[in-house]
């Protein structure tokens, strides 16, 4: 009998929350020069794929690790 496990790759979650206007409040893992707005409007552009939206104005961005850290120094640079 075979010990073979699958290694799943993990994923990190970004939760992000909206105002009834459709701005963003609240999004996790935001690098301290940018707003709430500006983190979730370059992680819609460049993973925009990687988002879930969620009831009661919430959604998720499901992400690699090395994909936030890719992310992060391009933002800060904007």
């Amino acid at each position: 009998m075979s010990n073979d496990t699958t290694h799943v790759a993990a994923k990190r979650l970004i939760h992000v929350r909206f105002a009834p206007n459709g701005t963003v409040t609240e999004i996790g893992d935001r690098p301290p020069a940018l707003s709430a707005q500006q983190w979730f409007n370059i992680l819609s552009t460049q993973a925009g794929t990687a988002y879930q939206a969620l009831a009661g104005g919430r959604g998720i961005f499901r992400l690699a690790p090395e994909t936030i850290a890719a992310l992060t120094p391009a933002a800060a640079a904007e």
